[in-house]
């Protein structure tokens, strides 16, 4: 990407979107179109048709969806697999037909079959079933893998597809109730420190492993393969290094300085017992996660509960 390129960042708003903007301007890209959803609706063809025939980007991150936590992803089951499917098919088919020069589609460890062998690599993507909670959302997450390597096959088009594992950081959800596990734990351990409660609750055993990305090591990573990476498939986007939920409560409960207990509700429900991404693609191409997960929690509990305004 020249530095006066027009790059459009679909779902600048949300944590993905907003880390890759800061990444561009910060590296000297201002030439980018940013709209929000009430301005150009991704679910409505039209709108898209408009809104990239006038605009006529030159490359596209296509970050926005629709997303949601378990409870989100298994109510609004029709919700995320139609509004996905719609976003992403006007992004892509709008950027085939307006010559975007590369596309690089975002989407979620979630697409791999629940119990897919560990470390996860590319290749076991539709080999086995899904996790049921999330997938409608998976799904339509590998449809839009598909239409990138098809529109790649049939028309020319530099589309790529990349797969971030757990993110967290700057924009996260700490909503208790739809909020993904590290933004929870946080929320949790700092407000049982601030009622000087004796003990904060986890949910299920703490036994199952996890692997978390900073959000803006994923959109340096992003950045990097849109430069980089011209392949058909998918490159999957992590650290290659997991911990146990205790282990990040533990971690969370020393950066917070909370003195209580951390207690365990093991009628709670573990999910998948370990989710780890095999980077090796990745880091054969040239890139390795920066951010150290201690490092990375203690910037986001600085951010969010130190400085800004407890959500």
């Amino acid at each position: 990407m020249e530095k006066e390129s027009k790059i459009y960042v679909a779902g600048h708003r949300g944590m993905v979107g907003s880390a890759i903007v800061r990444k561009l301007k910060r590296e000297g890209y201002s030439n980018l179109v940013l709209r929000g959803s009430t301005e150009v609706d991704l679910r409505n063809q039209a709108e898209v048709a408009a809104f990239f025939g006038m605009e006529k980007p030159d490359y596209v991150f296509l970050a926005a969806a629709k997303v949601g936590g378990i409870v989100a992803n298994n109510t609004y089951r029709a919700e995320f697999l139609y509004e996905n499917l719609m976003i992403q098919s006007n992004v892509i088919h709008q950027s085939y037909l307006n010559g975007v020069k590369k596309l690089l589609f975002l989407g979620s460890s979630c697409i791999y079959p629940k119990l897919a062998p560990q470390p996860i690599k590319e290749e076991y993507l539709l080999t086995g079933p899904l996790e049921f909670t999330n997938e409608p959302y998976a799904i339509a997450k590998i449809a839009g893998i598909k239409m990138c390597d098809t529109y790649r096959a049939q028309y020319g088009c530099n589309f790529i597809s990349v797969m971030p594992t757990n993110l967290y950081g700057p924009n996260d959800n700490y909503d208790l109730n739809t909020s993904h596990v590290l933004p929870a734990l946080l929320r949790k351990i700092h407000e049982a420190k601030e009622k000087d409660e004796a003990q904060a609750v986890v949910w299920g055993s703490g036994k199952p492993r996890r692997e978390f990305l900073h959000v803006d090591d994923l959109a340096d990573a992003c950045c990097f393969l849109m430069a980089r990476y011209n392949e058909a498939g998918l490159v999957n986007i992590g650290v290659g290094e997991d911990l146990t939920i205790a282990e990040l409560a533990n971690l969370i409960k020393t950066i917070v300085d909370y003195t209580g207990n951390i207690v365990y509700d093991s009628t709670k429900p573990d999910g998948t017992p370990r989710k780890l991404m095999d980077v090796s693609r990745l880091q054969a191409l040239g890139w390795k996660a920066s951010i150290p997960i201690e490092d990375g929690i203690k910037m986001v509990y600085q951010q969010q509960f130190l400085i800004g305004e407890e959500t």
